[in-house]
């Protein structure tokens, strides 16, 4: 069994696309949610709020060639892709191209603009707007292969769309794959793009917050007066690295990965169940050999969802008990879908190395029904911890937990 090192961290979020940036924004309890006036127009959908990236750019530098297999969940995906090989200190190098690097990424869905266009070829017997790339842009995995064919990466590709746990999962079986010995470098991570018939999706589930005049009191994860989830978009991508083939290069290792545990509830698309989710925490921790003790923190999937909050945090505390320290970083950048598995994780190793952590925004009231843990509100927890877990949840009934342990 090979050790697996994460070498490369990055992401792209309304909050900002480098940890500086969104820490400062946690720290002012400042959150990415805004009105989407631009929504207005679809009378029947009943939020107004979401997590948009209003700043993101194209880099200069990509071509137009480039571009036109990439809708925009691409280029989230291929934006934080080339920032975490840039930090690696990876990017152009050629021990990417030569099959050791592969890449395990995921999102809900392709592009929607291109969805729209067969739609609309479906609906009214015109091809408007479609083109050689328009499947490209819309495939489930067009994130993985995007990541692939924009670095020339020739190792495995592993596509993870499965929703909410798109993200923890791509970087699961990454770490798997190196852990088991097939190929010593992996990109894995997740990413997601904006779009209303995301916000439809929740809204026809009566899932969604309604607070549209007031979109910083929204989301509430764990809070009593929660009222639904609010729709993100972003990009995270890790760089995991052998580490023997890391310390060869004289990388710098932020974290080690150590513990994978994914299940699948078994019984209904979207209610989840409290005894799979903790088992999914059991798996990793057995995975990475550790007792329940040995968890410092736990990275809560945290929707603001009643039913995923209640037995999220059940499960959890089942498992850990009442002095689990939680939060969601969700309150602050709303469910980014495909993209929080990756980001979660993200801010999870950058916690644990500075020794303080994000409280939930908005948690003012906790929830009596949710499980009797430690939730972090208010000010950033300063805490030591060896090692902490992420844990993520999905439509469909999958789970995953993620355990990385601290580098000395």
């Amino acid at each position: 069994m090979k050790r697996v090192v994460v070498t490369g961290m990055a992401g792209i979020t309304s909050l900002g696309s480098d940890w500086a940036s969104i820490e400062a924004n946690f720290m002012a309890g400042r959150s990415g949610i805004r009105r989407m006036d631009e929504w207005d127009r679809f009378t029947e959908l009943n939020t107004r709020l979401a997590g948009p990236i209003d700043d993101f750019a194209v880099p200069a530098h990509w071509t137009r060639k480039q571009l036109r297999s990439m809708g925009r969940v691409s280029r989230l995906a291929v934006g934080a892709a080339e920032q975490a090989l840039q930090d690696a200190g990876l990017l152009g190098n050629p021990i990417i191209r030569d099959g050791r690097m592969g890449v395990a990424c995921g999102s809900s869905t392709g592009s929607t603009d291109e969805i729209k266009a067969f739609g609309n070829m479906l609906l009214n017997s015109v091809a408007e707007g479609l083109n050689a790339n328009s499947y490209v842009r819309m495939m489930p995995h067009t994130t993985a292969a995007n990541i692939s064919i924009f670095f020339g990466l020739t190792g495995r590709l592993i596509p993870t769309s499965s929703a909410c746990t798109s993200g923890s999962q791509g970087i699961g079986y990454a770490y798997e794959a190196i852990k088991f010995g097939r190929l010593p470098l992996m990109l894995a991570g997740g990413a997601e793009e904006l779009c209303p018939t995301e916000a439809m999706v929740f809204d026809a589930l009566y899932a969604t917050s309604l607070k549209n005049d007031a979109p910083q009191t929204s989301p509430r994860p764990y809070d009593n007066g929660r009222d639904g989830l609010v729709i993100g978009e972003g990009g995270g991508m890790l760089v995991l690295e052998e580490l023997e083939h890391a310390q060869a290069r004289g990388a710098h290792i932020y974290a080690e990965i150590v513990g994978f545990g994914s299940n699948a509830d078994g019984q209904h698309t979207t209610r989840p169940e409290v005894s799979t989710m903790r088992r999914a925490m059991e798996l990793a921790l057995e995975d990475a050999g550790l007792e329940a003790r040995a968890i410092g923190y736990v990275n809560g999937h945290g929707t603001a969802t009643e039913q995923g909050d209640i037995a999220e945090t059940l499960a959890t505390h089942a498992l850990f008990g009442a002095r689990m320290p939680i939060s969601s970083q969700k309150s602050f950048l709303g469910h980014t879908l495909g993209a929080c598995g990756a980001l979660e994780s993200w801010f999870s190793i950058e916690m644990m190395n500075r020794d303080r952590y994000v409280p939930t925004l908005n948690l003012d009231h906790i929830d009596p029904r949710c499980g009797e843990l430690d939730y972090l509100r208010g000010e950033f927890r300063p805490m030591h911890n060896d090692y902490v877990m992420n844990n993520n949840f999905a439509f469909g009934g999958v789970n995953t937990s993620l355990i990385f342990r601290r580098w000395a």
